[in-house]
C-alpha cells in the first residue's frame, strides 16, 4: 500500500517568530498528523540559510522518532558530499535503533557552491562523493572489516561500525539530471523523485540494468485544499519566497540563467505548483500509482516558508479526512 506522508524544512523567514517556538509548533503538528493518519515524514538540509532551513535533519527525525511510535521517518534529503560517509552511517544506524527501524536514508549529490566550499568540498567532485560515501555507508552498516579505498575516501580501517543497525535503513538516491537518475538507479534502494517529472527516466534506467522491483518516493509541488484557488491566493507569495530562494542557489541550474518568478500565478502557469480540491487530487493521484506501482511513497508539503503552521495544518486534515482515504479505497 502506498504511503502519503509530509515534507519539512523547517524555514522560519518570520523574524518574529522565534524559532525554539517554531520548533515546537511543528513537532507538535507531526505528532497530530500521525494520529490522523499521515504515514511518513521526510526532512530535508541546507546551511546558512538566514531563515533556518533545517541544518541538522538527524536532530530533527530523532525528536519526531521520539513523538511518534507509527510514522516512517526519512530524509529528502541529506546532501551527503558535505557529511563523513562513516558519520552518516552511524548517524543513520542509531536513528533505525531509535525508531524501531522507522528510519530511511535518502542522499543527493547537492548544488549549491557556498555549502561546498564552506564544508571543504567542490562541486566538480559531487558525482564520486556521492557515489563513494554511499558505498562507505553500506559497508559500514555491514560490518565490513576489510576498509575502502577510493578516488576521494581511502579509509584503511574496517568499517564495522557499532551499534549496528538491526533494521538497516533503506538507503534512497535523489537526482534530477540524466546522469544522476542513471546513478541512482545503479546504487540506490529506491528514488527520491520531484514532481513526478523524473520517475520514467529512473525506470528505464533500472530497466536497461535489468534491475528488478524499483521503488520510488516521490515528493510533490501541490497545493490540495477544499478551495485551492482561494488558499493559493493566501499561501502563494510564500511559494514564491520558496522557490526563488531555490533558484537563487543554483537548484534547477546556473542562478545567472534561470529566470527568476515574479508573481504566484506564473508559478503556475509555469506547472511549479499544482492545486487540487479532493476530487481532483483523489483522480490524478489514482491515475498515477495505476500507472506506476513502483511509487512506495508520496508526501507533500507540510506547508510553505513563513506560512502559519495552522494553515498548513488545515490542508493537512482535509489530504487526511478527504484524500487519502478515498485513493486507499480506489486502489
Amino acid at each position: 500500500m502506498t504511503v502519503f506522508g509530509l515534507w519539512y524544512d523547517f524555514r522560519n523567514p518570520d523574524p518574529e517568530r522565534p524559532f525554539g517556538a517554531f520548533y515546537q509548533e511543528v513537532l507538535e503538528q507531526i505528532t497530530w498528523a500521525e494520529q490522523q493518519g499521515v504515514g511518513s515524514v521526510w526532512l530535508t538540509e541546507h546551511h546558512f540559510c538566514p531563515d533556518g532551513y533545517s541544518p541538522s535533519p538527524f536532530v530533527l527525525a530523532s525528536a519526531i522518532g521520539q513523538r511518534t511510535s507509527r510514522i516512517r521517518i526519512g530524509t529528502n534529503l541529506i546532501v551527503s558530499p558535505l557529511h563523513d560517509p562513516v558519520r552518516l552511517a552511524e548517524d543513520a544506524a542509531t536513528l533505525s535503533l531509535l525508531t524501531g527501524g522507522r528510519f530511511d536514508l535518502g542522499v543527493g549529490q547537492g548544488y549549491w557552491e557556498r555549502e561546498f566550499a564552506a564544508f571543504g568540498q567542490r562541486l566538480v567532485n559531487r558525482p564520486s562523493l556521492l557515489e563513494e560515501g554511499v558505498d562507505v555507508i553500506r559497508r559500514a552498516w555491514a560490518g565490513d572489516a576489510s576498509g575502502f579505498h577510493g578516488k576521494r575516501y581511502d579509509l584503511a580501517e574496517g568499517l564495522a561500525v557499532t551499534p549496528r543497525p538491526e533494521t538497516v535503513p533503506r538507503l534512497l538516491v535523489g537526482a534530477m539530471a540524466e546522469p544522476a537518475i542513471a546513478r541512482a538507479a545503479r546504487i540506490a534502494d529506491g528514488f527520491l523523485s520531484t514532481q513526478n517529472a523524473h520517475q520514467q527516466a529512473y525506470l528505464d534506467a533500472c530497466a536497461a540494468l535489468g534491475k528488478a522491483d524499483p521503488e520510488i518516493y516521490a515528493g510533490q509541488w501541490a497545493v490540495v485544499a477544499e478551495d485551492p484557488e482561494r488558499t493559493w491566493a493566501a499561501i502563494g507569495e510564500h511559494a514564491l519566497y520558496q522557490l526563488n530562494e531555490y533558484i537563487s542557489w543554483g537548484a534547477f541550474g546556473p542562478p545567472d540563467a534561470v529566470p527568476r518568478f515574479t508573481d504566484p500565478q506564473q508559478i503556475l502557469d509555469a506547472g511549479a505548483y499544482v492545486l487540487m480540491d479532493a476530487a481532483q487530487a483523489v483522480a490524478e493521484y489514482t491515475a498515477l500509482l495505476r500507472e506506476r506501482p513502483q511509487i512506495k511513497d508520496v508526501h507533500f508539503w507540510a506547508q510553505l516558508p513563513g506560512e502559519p503552521v495552522d494553515s498548513g495544518s488545515a490542508r493537512i486534515e482535509y489530504l487526511t479526512t478527504k484524500v487519502i482515504p478515498q485513493l486507499h479505497e480506489r486502489l
